[in-house]
């Protein structure tokens, strides 16, 4: 798999992922469910030319909603979190 497909979007607007970039250099990603802490290591360390530490994966299971009179599941998915060596920083917007 190529990099482009196996992060698919990074996690910034959460408070916690803020809290986690700013005091401990660990970046969250979505990515996809068939990719390993390897797979995302080398896909995070090409597509943004970054030095990767460690990489912890998870499987986000997805939650019941109401959808009318009825419910629904949405889908699972799997979230990375990324910790960059010390120096390294990943800049998602180039205009702040």
């Amino acid at each position: 798999m190529d990099p482009e497909r196996i992060i698919k979007r990074p996690l910034v607007l959460t408070e916690k992922g803020n809290q986690m970039r700013e005091s401990l250099n660990k970046y969250l990603f979505e990515v996809d469910r068939r990719a390993n802490s390897i797979t995302v290591k080398k896909a995070v360390e090409t597509l943004f030319n970054v030095h990767v530490a460690k990489v912890h994966t998870m499987v986000v299971r997805g939650r019941l909603r109401r959808m009318g009179r009825g419910y629904a599941k949405t889908r699972n998915w799997k979230k990375a979190i990324v910790t960059l060596k010390p120096g390294q920083t990943i800049n998602f917007y180039e205009g702040t």
